[in-house]
């Protein structure tokens, strides 16, 4: 039987014509080799962030059907391109935007879910072609429209097929793999391997690694991910189940969330239909928010949280709402902290953990304002420029 693989590449990996010709020779190495190849791929560069920027030329609450429209422009680029090199290299080749390739959706314009893919438009393909070249991050829902799968949503779209088709994934950016933190912070050993929990945190909770949906993905139907750099030979890091890993650490990995907003709302009053309607607006519009505590005293109601600051329209847009029905409700949205995490799965069982963070953080005299924990990871709040030493220190004390 023929082997299979998906492969992903980020979009500094394809930023120009000279990287997008090196990927296609090497992709040509490996179906000389027998191999049929699934390779996905996102937007040239900053291409993104050019047609961002240029709708914020236009209007400052774009139509999100048509901004996603837009966007998706970006990886269709990507594929016709790299398609149109393999086949002037001599290599059987297909190019499919996400409806071609059936991702079926569901959601928000800019923030759908993949409901299934079908699987027959690959076996269909690789009938004739030993290459095929899809575009990442993107979909169409019930009504035939164009959606995209949000940010990071190339590595869902990698590992989505990989599961339709059970095989591995192979997943390559500018990096060599997973490290104890972001290299650029802090010189942090590289991990061989992680548990699909560990990274599902660590993503979850700021590094920028892998889309936190693209781990759960592959964590659901047990699909091993490769994560290495683009044509290195460098040894990468495996994301796998972890009773596969033998090892287990105290603390794998420290993460720093700088793309978060904290938010604080107070009301003069203990309203419980006033929390109920926050949390259907946040379900409503899609809003994911973490680290929530909540305070009732003589001063009334105060509830705090964090969340992702690309979610930034519609949490103004939900105040608006609450404002109208709850005129003496005031909120603040501050964009002046971080988040930073410890995290691994060691934590269930051994014991001082927690206590070792907060002496660290004490001894070091970083305030912290909110603490939140789960099985296997302790986050803290605190002041955008304490982010940095606070990382390095508790990279530092737990020897990453």
């Amino acid at each position: 039987m023929t082997k299979r693989s998906v492969i992903k590449f980020g979009g500094t990996s394809v930023a120009d014509f000279t990287k997008l010709r090196n990927i296609s020779r090497y992709l040509k190495d490996r179906t000389a080799q027998g191999e049929q190849l699934v390779v996905v791929v996102s937007a040239m560069g900053k291409t993104t962030d050019e047609l961002l920027s240029n709708v914020e030329l236009l209007t400052a609450k774009p139509n999100e059907q048509d901004l996603a429209l837009l966007l998706t422009t970006g990886e269709q680029q990507t594929i016709s391109y790299l398609s149109i090199i393999l086949k002037e290299q001599g290599v059987a080749t297909r190019a499919m935007t996400g409806f071609q390739a059936g991702i079926r959706t569901k959601g928000h314009h800019l923030k759908s879910k993949i409901l299934n893919i079908d699987e027959q438009k690959f076996e269909q393909a690789f009938e004739t072609c030993d290459v095929v070249v899809v575009a990442g991050f993107q979909g169409m829902n019930e009504l035939g429209e164009i959606t995209t799968l949000g940010r990071g949503g190339s590595d869902t779209t990698a590992v989505a097929i990989a599961s339709a088709l059970n095989v591995s994934c192979e997943i390559y950016t500018d990096v060599a793999g997973v490290y104890g933190t972001d290299p650029r912070i802090y010189p942090a050993k590289r991990l061989d391997y992680v548990s699909y929990e560990e990274m599902m945190e660590m993503s979850a909770l700021g590094a920028g690694v892998l889309e936190t949906r693209s781990v759960e993905i592959a964590k659901n139907y047990q699909i091993p991910i490769y994560l290495g750099q683009t044509l290195s030979d460098e040894k990468g890091t495996w994301i796998m189940a972890q009773e596969e890993i033998l090892e287990r650490k105290a603390v794998t990995g420290v993460a720093l969330d700088k793309d978060m907003d904290y938010v604080t709302i107070s009301y003069p009053m203990n309203d419980s239909a006033l929390l109920k309607k926050l949390f259907e607006l946040l379900e409503q519009e899609e809003v994911n928010i973490d680290m929530i505590s909540q305070i009732v005293n003589m001063e009334g109601l105060q509830i705090s949280f964090t969340m992702k600051d690309t979610d930034t329209n519609q949490i103004n847009k939900i105040f608006t709402i609450l404002q109208s029905e709850y005129p003496p409700l005031n909120f603040i949205i501050q964009e002046d902290y971080v988040k930073v995490s410890v995290i691994g799965s060691g934590m269930r069982d051994m014991s001082g953990v927690a206590s070792k963070v907060f002496m660290t953080l004490l001894d070091n005299h970083i305030p912290f304002y909110q603490v939140t924990t789960s099985e296997i990871s302790i986050s803290y709040v605190v002041d955008q420029q304490n982010g940095r030493q606070a990382v390095e220190q508790l990279c530092s004390a737990f020897e990453l």
